[in-house]
């Protein structure tokens, strides 16, 4: 026996020495870099949440008339805040300082959603669904802030973080574009099918989110230089453009969702339109990479808000459905491409160790944009918002959001202060902020500007 091992263990040089004089090198197995083991997470995770909002979208808004369907997605949307009062306050600096807890995170958003996707198979026609519907948001949103975390840490440098927020992107699209077909196919046998195939992606999600690398920890609070960081004149007039671009998706999506219904669209129509966005967001992705070399991010944000509002202006007048599939397409690549360069911004500025925390408090002030943009069509009196007007308003919101921003690099620019806050010095005052702050709850609170932390001016 031990004859065998010694002879054993004498093939091995040999067999190395017969393949070193043929020149063939032994075969290897391939190992995924840290940033391509992130992308195959995300292109998994992103057709998890394609099938969770095919499942959704069956049970709340197709399967019910309009004027019944218009209370139920209000519940939905004032629902979606919620999740981010959590993700907020709690989950994002938990993802910082936990040791791997980034990684962390994704794993257990991975197990967290399959979890709930089976609960939610049960109680479909329940009460219960809102509350399960509520949990799988909040995972959902704990893995896209632990995911935009990682990245900066996976590239050479902060020039390369467009083009890695743009893979990211791509892979989103890709994922939700592979998931929909069958989908879509489950979804005609009943949502439970496809909340049946949601849960087993989403447990997919935890093996490949356990080979993610750990990433660097913050075991103190922000620091208060730190938040001086994230509070800087750049960062805030960044983030105040996204906040519109993303009220303005809110706003678009339902606006033109619930005028589909009044005209009895044939549901090919609600296809092409979420197609059109999906394809908006996919060219954003493709096109930021090389738009980057030309342009910094800050004049990418303002960039996309311009198109959008030209594009909103000249689709106002035919208010056709081409026209409006045009304006979706604006949106779809206003909003992606202004997303990454967002991240890109936050990712080259805030302090890495404290990104988890930092893409979590915009992200909350973002989500509740989106909503109160999507609130209004939802909750117009009687029902009916007319699309021109729809149109009108979001082409207005851009053009003045474009105004604002990049009127706002220009005064930086020179040391004087932007128009929004001289807008915002005269409009939201301490005072205003006090009885504002003394009749909401706290949670809400908290993604309001307290008007006492701004920027002092630098003379």
């Amino acid at each position: 026996m031990v004859e065998e091992e010694h002879q054993s263990s004498n093939a091995a040089p040999q067999l190395g020495e017969g393949a070193a004089s043929n020149n063939e090198p032994l075969p290897k197995r391939v190992s995924l870099g840290p940033f391509a083991r992130l992308a195959r997470v995300q292109l998994i995770s992103a057709a998890g949440d394609a099938l969770f909002t095919i499942a959704l979208a069956g049970s709340l808004f197709f399967n019910l008339d309009p004027d019944a369907a218009r209370p139920k997605v209000a519940l939905y949307l004032l629902l979606t805040i919620a999740p981010f009062a959590i993700v907020g306050p709690l989950i994002g600096p938990m993802i910082d300082r936990l040791r791997g807890g980034r990684r962390a995170m994704v794993i257990v958003s991975g197990i967290g959603r399959a979890v709930l996707a089976f609960l939610m198979i049960r109680h479909l026609d329940s009460v219960l669904l809102f509350p399960e519907a509520f949990g799988a948001l909040v995972l959902g949103k704990t893995y896209h802030v632990a995911k935009s975390a990682i990245v900066p840490g996976l590239v050479r440098g902060h020039e390369d973080l467009v083009e890695a927020n743009s893979k990211l992107v791509l892979l989103s699209g890709v994922g939700g574009a592979l998931a929909a077909g069958p989908g879509l196919l489950l979804a005609l046998i009943g949502s439970k099918w496809v909340l049946g195939a949601a849960m087993v992606v989403f447990a997919a999600v935890v093996p490949f989110g356990a080979r993610l690398p750990k990433t660097s920890i913050a075991r103190e609070p922000t620091p208060q230089d730190e938040r001086s960081d994230l509070r800087s004149a750049g960062i805030v007039l960044a983030a105040s453009a996204m906040a519109i671009l993303r009220g303005m998706t809110g706003f678009t999506l339902f606006l033109v969702a619930f005028w589909l219904r009044r005209e009895e669209a044939a549901t090919i129509w609600f296809g092409l339109m979420v197609a059109s966005s999906a394809l908006g967001a996919l060219i954003g992705a493709v096109a930021a990479p090389q738009l980057r070399r030309l342009v910094k991010e800050e004049y990418l944000l303002g960039g996309v808000l311009t198109i959008a509002a030209a594009v909103g202006f000249f689709a106002t007048f035919p208010g056709d459905r081409m026209a409006v599939l045009v304006f979706v397409l604006s949106v779809g690549f206003a909003a992606g491409l202004g997303k990454l360069s967002f991240d890109a911004i936050v990712q080259r500025d805030a302090p890495t160790v404290n990104q988890g925390r930092s893409f979590a408090r915009f992200e909350t002030r973002f989500q509740l944009f989106w909503v109160l943009g999507a609130l209004i069509p939802v909750t117009a009196p009687n029902g009916v918002l007319p699309l021109r007007a729809g149109l009108l308003i979001l082409a207005l919101s851009s053009g003045s959001a474009a105004f604002l921003y990049l009127g706002g690099l220009i005064a930086l620019a020179r040391g004087k202060r932007t128009p929004s806050r001289v807008i915002a010095d005269q409009v939201w005052t301490e005072k205003r902020y006090e009885n504002l702050n003394k009749r909401l709850p706290k949670w809400v609170t908290r993604v309001i500007p307290d008007p006492s932390r701004r920027e002092k001016p630098q003379s």
